[in-house]
């Protein structure tokens, strides 16, 4: 698969892998991966040296890699770190897709590098990678009020209206992908934030 090189080349969606998991907000960067492979036309494989279910897409021109870690959400940065070196994809061509327990849900946002914000995967990602300036595409879940119940919180599933105000999030999002592999970061976060 020939394709250019885009702002970014590999995208990482993070979750829980297994049907226990398979609908809970935790799972967002999850969801947006299935709707890129939808989107495209990838198949997802699993991949063991990898740890994680990766495809190969090309985007409106552009060649990119996916992953869904299975190695469980705290350990996210086993499969992204070996996906990144094998491929010698540096941290500033990388876009992690997680959950955000501090915007509301529906809401998507872009960061590029700053801190973890007590976000597990986050965490692990940056130690593989040796920084934390990578990408971050942040999809709001909520905040369950207490930070006692953000665990229970973030493993559950939503109700069916935020549910949908989520799935609108996915689709948001991942109509950006485009822009933001062609390195239009203002224009897609234009289109987010707006």
């Amino acid at each position: 698969m020939a394709g250019r090189e885009g702002q970014f080349r590999l995208i990482a969606g993070l979750g829980n892998p297994g049907s226990k998991y398979a609908g809970t907000r935790h799972n967002a960067g999850f969801w947006l991966i299935d709707e890129l492979v939808r989107r495209y036309g990838g198949e997802l494989r699993e991949e063991s040296k990898f740890r994680g279910d990766c495809a190969r897409v090309l985007i409106d021109g552009y060649d990119c890699r996916l992953i869904k870690p299975l190695t469980y959400m705290n350990h996210s940065g086993q499969a992204v770190g070996a996906l990144a070196n094998f491929f010698r994809i540096p941290a500033e061509a990388i876009l992690v897709a997680h959950d955000e327990i501090d915007l509301p849900p529906g809401s998507v946002r872009l960061k590029r590098g700053g801190g973890h914000g007590g976000h597990n995967g986050l965490r692990h990602i940056q130690s593989p990678l040796g920084t934390a300036e990578f990408a971050r595409l942040r999809i709001g879940v909520g905040h369950p009020g207490h930070k006692d119940q953000v665990v229970p919180h973030v493993l559950a599933r939503p109700a069916p209206e935020e549910l949908r105000q989520l799935e609108r999030a996915i689709d948001d999002a991942a109509d950006q992908i485009p822009r933001l592999l062609a390195g239009e970061w203002d224009r897609a976060c234009q289109q987010l934030h707006a």
